[in-house]
């Protein structure tokens, strides 16, 4: 073990355990090796270059490992207060170790006695990865050293010194000579940046290190980019689809397409959409000029309502026409109108369609009324098109709190999406604490009269965003053990996350959009999306109604 320097000894508390060095500063071991690193120092030492004396350590990732926890993510980086001149360690392909015929696998630990270190031999068993993270381990022989107490978190090593894993778990007894290692693509799922270290079978080396090279440009030139849709637009038909929950960071995102999707091509084509990112133009932000439809109860009926179509322009508001009408007479009347209305707008304005409606109203399928008798296209395939509620429209209160929380948004990126599921047990006044605070999107799985508890919150505060499907989800779970509720909450929460709110009808636009040309458009999750987008920004303060809404 001359030749590799990089082993290293970690001590942290009570625990002894091993390390290895995988870059000038950074080294991995495991989390329970540091457990006690809040409260304790880190000490690291090399024993093939005593020279360089003890150094402290930091936890700089955690893999999320907790006591008790069935031992998943038990790996930990950590940052030392130095570089040292050393050689890293160098990675082997991934499987490597399971490969017919099984290799010898060598460790090198530190068990109680030994500070200098002792050698371990061992052979990883084929076959699928224990609960999805771990290989099986058994002792070559009967006798020799078995992997005791400080042998945690030492590299496992092929003849040549290339490193396949980590050790995990050790024996809890002298005579078992059994033990557990995590494989380089579980430890990269925990820390991604170690996929740039990694070879990974099929892709070319030039390839890998032009993604991750790209992925650094992004991070440090802070770059607006959300990685689902990054990831989306760089598969084709028969790469894996977006993962639930979607990627955190463009590098998690970066690590899927090098570990999980088989073609070897989607390295290339992840990293020319990144530099296609990189090089466009900033996105200039939406300057919205409205046409608002706004629906009343008029007084004189309950069969008939007021409806006012105008126009802003310049900030102001431009009345186009207002009728109190039977409510079976309102589309075609809006229809109408809204034609009118575009030719008030500034030639280059970006029109938004918004609907102002009562809340029995909120779910009326608005985004889908045709353009006119001559033009079949969904209104909402044909304009962003966004509702909201009347009470929250003319609400003072409201107003001033929703012109606060979209100045303090500006045009940077949307946050996560605060989710309502189907069968929530959460108290109304629960969510309503949730939300409050600093929500920007609220999802809901049903629609608002299925809940109509949980919306009335919603409506009531400033929250800028809220979107819900038009169907009610039946309850019965899909082939893959979802109901509908919750597949729409997954698939909006991957199209919105990261999305500017300012940008939000346009997007939706888009998703309708896909869902009318789906050649199932009725199963697709976006058919009957509902966004309640409210801005007060883009609206002058509204007027008093055109004409006395009872004749």
């Amino acid at each position: 073990m001359s030749g590799a320097a990089w082993h290293a000894r970690v001590e942290c508390g009570k625990e002894v355990g091993a390390g290895f060095l995988v870059s000038a500063r950074r080294l991995l071991t495991c989390a329970h090796v540091v457990r006690w690193a809040d409260r304790a120092p880190v000490t690291v030492t090399f024993p093939g270059r005593r020279e360089l004396g003890e150094l402290s350590g930091t936890v700089a990732v955690h893999g999320g490992w907790r006591e008790g926890a069935a031992d998943l993510g038990d790996l930990a980086v950590l940052e030392l207060d130095r570089e040292v001149p050393l050689t890293p360690a160098v990675f082997a392909r991934p499987g490597t170790e399971r490969t017919a015929p099984v290799p010898e696998l060598i460790a090198y630990g530190f068990p109680k006695g030994y500070d200098e270190g002792m050698l371990a031999s061992y052979r990883a068993l084929p076959g699928p990865l224990i609960s999805g993270e771990w290989v099986q381990l058994e002792a070559l022989t009967g006798h020799g050293q078995p992997l005791a107490a400080g042998f945690s978190g030492a590299a496992l090593t092929l003849a040549d010194g290339t490193v396949v894993g980590m050790v995990s778990a050790v024996a809890g007894a002298r005579d078992v000579r059994v033990g557990r290692m995590l494989p380089v693509e579980v430890m990269a799922r925990y820390w991604p940046e170690l996929g740039e270290l990694v070879p990974t079978p099929g892709h070319r080396a030039d390839a890998r290190r032009r993604l991750y090279a790209l992925v650094r440009r992004a991070e440090e030139a802070g770059l607006d980019c959300d990685p689902n849709r990054l990831y989306v637009s760089a598969m084709d038909d028969f790469d894996p689809p977006l993962p639930p929950g979607g990627f955190a960071s463009l590098r998690q995102a970066a690590a899927y397409v090098q570990w999980e999707v088989p073609d070897p091509a989607a390295v290339g084509r992840f990293a020319d959409r990144l530099t296609e990112r990189l090089h466009a133009p900033p996105p200039r932000p939406a300057t919205w000029s409205p046409i608002v439809v706004e629906i009343d109860h008029s007084g004189a009926g309950g069969d008939q309502v007021t409806v006012e179509v105008s126009a802003y322009r310049d900030g102001q508001r431009r009345p186009v026409g207002s009728r109190r009408l039977a409510r079976g007479a309102v589309r075609s009347f809006v229809q109408e109108r809204i034609d009118e209305a575009c030719l008030q707008l500034d030639p280059g304005a970006d029109e938004l369609l918004a609907f102002v409606l009562p809340r029995e109203w909120l779910n009326e399928p608005v985004a889908h009324w045709e353009c006119g008798q001559d033009d079949s296209t969904p209104l909402g395939c044909a304009y962003p098109l966004v509702v909201t509620d009347r009470y929250r429209h003319r609400s003072g209160r409201l107003r001033h709190q929703l012109r606060k929380r979209w100045r303090r948004l500006g045009s940077g990126p949307g946050g996560i999406l605060h989710r309502v599921d189907c069968g929530t047990r959460e108290r109304p006044a629960g969510l309503r604490k949730r939300l409050r605070e600093d929500a920007e999107l609220a999802g809901f799985a049903t629609p608002p009269s299925a809940a109509p508890e949980y919306f009335e919150v919603g409506l009531t505060l400033p929250v800028p965003v809220l979107l819900w499907p038009r169907r009610d989800c039946p309850g019965d779970e899909g082939p893959d053990g979802r109901c509908a509720g919750t597949a729409f909450l997954d698939e909006l929460a991957a199209s919105v996350t990261g999305v500017p709110p300012a940008e939000l009808p346009r997007l939706v636009m888009k998703l309708r959009e896909t869902a009318d040309a789906s050649d199932a458009p009725d199963e697709h999750w976006a058919r009957d999306v509902q966004l309640l987008w409210d801005d007060p920004r883009c609206f002058a303060e509204p007027p008093a109604l055109l004409h006395s809404p009872v004749g």
